[in-house]
């Protein structure tokens, strides 16, 4: 890619997301960081109304547009290809808003290139043997439920004992896996992340209740799923605020999620897949340190105590 198209994808790029950072691009282009800010440098001269936050990245001045982008011959095939497979691979709802998302990008394509669209799409075809995806909106409502930050009702029909439930849960992310589709979510009926098959789903209603929890980006439960039996645990701990320097980065080592200021505390929640580890790492913030849920924890760090104890 020479310079001036990678200054326009910069430019684009910058439209597209609220803000940009400087190594995001240097990662999507692969560049320098020098040479993004040579960039940055560059589109600001031309008289682009960039603003540079430190430790944030680059935005533009709200209210400037880029004017009408007509679409390459490459990226118009592209769109007729993933057509297909959203309508394959997506239940309803989610198929629907895609088809008509994609009208309105055919809709500013140039002549020639809706002609090459209209008869390439005779000519793809996604099959396997798998079964169709039902016609319930799931997708589409999950999708809404994270954005929003808003709570689910579900009846779920569990696997193991073909039971139906109500759940009240917290959707982190979809991903499709093996031909199904999948949520994992905190369930407030079992108090502990969940994962739920979405075609197991009877009944999803989108509520006003906003989530109560800061959840960790969707690939860092994948990540501990794929290490062990995919169950989470959330274990939230205070500890002085002079003693907050102790942490550094070390509690992004054991699941480190978000953190608050209450009562004068420094109150952090995590997220663990191995609790054992994580007492180890507790014990080791000395005595100051507190556990504030949940109580089944608290009989963990005794027994671990015992045991030094005993070999003293």
């Amino acid at each position: 890619m020479n310079r001036f198209d990678r200054i326009t994808a910069i430019l684009l790029q910058l439209q597209s997301k609220k803000v940009v950072k400087a190594q995001e691009l240097a990662d999507r282009f692969e560049i320098s960081l020098r040479t993004v800010y040579r960039d940055m440098n560059s589109l600001s001269e031309a008289g682009v109304p960039l603003v540079a936050e430190a430790g944030r990245g680059y935005s533009l001045v709200e209210g400037y547009r880029l004017p009408p982008i007509h679409f390459t011959t490459d990226e118009a095939r592209s769109f007729i290809a993933a057509e297909k497979l959203v309508q394959r691979y997506t239940d309803h709802g989610l198929a629907e808003n895609y088809q008509s998302a994609i009208s309105k990008v055919k809709a500013v394509l140039r002549m020639s290139e809706k002609d090459m669209v209209n008869d390439l799409e005779n000519h793809i075809l996604v099959r396997d043997l798998a079964p169709n995806f039902p016609t319930a909106n799931h997708l589409d409502v999950l999708l809404q439920s994270i954005s929003e930050r808003r709570a689910l009702a579900i009846q779920y029909l569990a696997l193991s004992t073909e039971t139906l439930t109500n759940r009240i849960i917290e959707p982190v992310g979809i991903y499709h896996e093996h031909y199904k589709w999948y949520v994992i979510a905190y369930c407030h009926l079992r108090n502990e992340y969940r994962n739920f098959r979405t075609d197991r789903m009877q009944q999803i209603t989108i509520l006003d209740q906003k989530f109560e929890l800061q959840h960790a980006p969707l690939t860092d439960f994948l990540k501990h799923q794929s290490q062990t039996n995919g169950k989470f645990q959330q274990i939230i701990i205070s500890v002085p605020l002079s003693e907050a320097t102790y942490l550094t980065e070390r509690k992004y080592y054991f699941g480190y999620i978000s953190e608050v200021i209450k009562d004068g505390q420094l109150q952090l929640t995590f997220l663990t897949t191995n609790p054992d580890y994580f007492a180890r790492w507790f014990l080791a913030l000395g005595p100051n340190a507190r556990i504030v849920e949940p109580a089944s924890f608290k009989s963990t760090i005794r027994t671990l105590i015992k045991g030094i104890q005993a070999n003293l």
